[in-house]
């Protein structure tokens, strides 16, 4: 199983640096959720696949060995949000530029801020 999640974490990667090498904003909007899923997927395997359970269970405590770590967990539902959050603002700036300029391709713009 985690070979598998292994080479799509390499997949999901590929396919954001790919994305963010594009020249149309949008795709380098979806470039950034392929690298912030990637991410995700790298933290939350780096800590282990085991067959855990949660903490408690029926008020009595488990050996810890059959426990599954919370940490990466925590991490990685951190990490969505502030992935989330920083699409959410990348979006409005495409809208802005898109509304100030009537593009959404990079090489298409006729001049530059002087």
């Amino acid at each position: 199983m985690e070979i598998v999640l292994a080479i799509l974490i390499g997949v999901l990667y590929t396919a954001g640096v790919y994305m963010l090498l594009r020249r149309s904003i949008l795709k380098f909007i979806i470039g950034i959720i392929f690298l912030s899923n990637a991410t995700n997927l790298l933290v939350f395997i780096s800590s282990g696949i085991i067959a855990g359970q949660p903490a408690f269970v029926d008020g009595t405590t488990p050996s810890p060995n059959n426990l599954s770590d919370p940490l990466p967990q925590a991490l990685v539902l951190t990490a969505i949000v502030i992935g989330f959050g920083i699409v959410v603002f990348t979006l409005a700036l495409k809208f802005k530029f898109f509304e100030t300029t009537g593009t959404d391709d990079l090489d298409q713009l006729q001049q530059t801020d002087n």
